[in-house]
């Protein structure tokens, strides 16, 4: 993380609460001449879709025009949109979804556009190359990022003083998340309904994407190791899934590797040709997952919880909370009460 004195975090938060009048679920997407078309549809499929199988209200979705005149979709498609620029002087969420090139200049008046939505509380979200965009309104200063990996080297180049890290598949920080290539967006986007509305929305979500329910922000965006057989995938999969319903058990590497019949070594190369990362990883990952979804649905205390999960102590729980995800448990579960709380009383408004 980069260095940042106290006094001045301390003001930005001040500053940030002073000016938070926006409703994160009134959402923008830019759309641009050039526009990303898998970048921008995952967009829409997140947050203009209907819902009809959640008993909550959901986002409101408008796709907003960078520039005026005739606007060009990658695969041909040429875009006619609705909403007006003006938009992103409203939304609470603003969407980035790629940009037109890397080389591509980003309009002075969209970089104005998008400091004083931030200052005025909006978080900005982008995918794969959209982190361009955002880094080039100066917001990503002293922040650390994200974007596809064959970007890397160059976005270090132009930005030296954001942190990049380029192989994580989404990072946030201060209501400013950016992503990895374009699959990474359904990931962070996921993130976003579940910080909204929690897990079980979420899984929900995914179920209907008919994606994994979760992968963290950590995990890497590629891995050099050949891509797994069929046959190894079939022999893993049964594994992921005992490992899931099992996620209490003390497992260790070797353990792990007795179960499936394979030496540490082999299941350790196995496993992150399959899941990108290591089997340690993976299962604090997971139980950090189940853990999440026990702070958010029940008043279970921390001692039992991190007993259901693997944890085996209160203080292996705040440890993994505070390393992964940078709140303690307690405050994890305030904010996702508060969460639920706002749900509510958007339900019975």
């Amino acid at each position: 993380m980069p260095n940042r004195t106290k006094s001045g975090t301390r003001a930005q938060s001040r500053h940030a609460a002073r000016n938070k009048t926006r409703d994160p679920r009134r959402v923008a997407a830019l759309v641009y001449d050039g526009l990303c078309t898998f970048e921008f549809g995952i967009c829409v499929e997140f947050f203009a879709l209907p819902r009809p199988e959640l008993d909550t209200s959901w986002y409101s979705f408008s796709a907003v025009p960078v520039e005026a005149g005739s606007i060009h979709a990658a695969g041909g498609l040429e875009v006619s949109c609705s909403a007006k620029r003006s938009e992103l002087t409203h939304a609470g969420t603003i969407l980035i979804p790629g940009w037109r090139g890397i080389d591509a200049p980003v309009p002075r008046s969209l970089i104005s556009q998008l400091r004083k939505a931030y200052d005025e509380g909006a978080r900005i979200i982008t995918i794969c190359s959209g982190a361009y965009v955002l880094a080039a309104s100066g917001l990503l200063d002293g922040k650390c990022a994200t974007t596809h990996w064959r970007y890397a080297a160059d976005f270090r180049t132009r930005f030296p003083a954001v942190d990049l890290q380029p192989d994580r598949l989404y990072v946030e920080e201060d209501r400013l998340c950016t992503s990895a290539g374009s699959a990474a967006g359904i990931d962070t986007l996921l993130h976003l309904v579940r910080s909204d509305y929690g897990a079980e929305t979420a899984n929900t979500v995914a179920r209907r994407l008919v994606v994994p329910t979760h992968r963290q922000g950590e995990q890497q965006q590629f891995v050099t190791a050949p891509v797994p057989t069929r046959y190894e995938a079939d022999r893993l999969a049964p594994l992921l899934d005992y490992l899931r319903r099992t996620v209490q058990e003390p497992h260790s590497v070797e353990s792990v590797a007795a179960y499936a019949g394979m030496t540490p070594r082999t299941l350790q190369r196995r496993f992150t040709a399959m899941t990108g990362t290591s089997v340690r990883r993976w299962l604090t990952a997971e139980r950090l997952r189940v853990a999440r979804e026990h702070l958010e649905k029940t008043d279970a205390p921390l001692l039992s919880i991190a007993a259901q999960v693997g944890f085996g102590s209160v203080e292996s729980l705040h440890y993994h909370f505070r390393q992964r995800l940078k709140v303690s448990p307690g405050q994890y579960r305030a904010r996702f009460r508060h969460a639920s709380q706002d749900v509510h009383e958007r339900q019975t408004a």
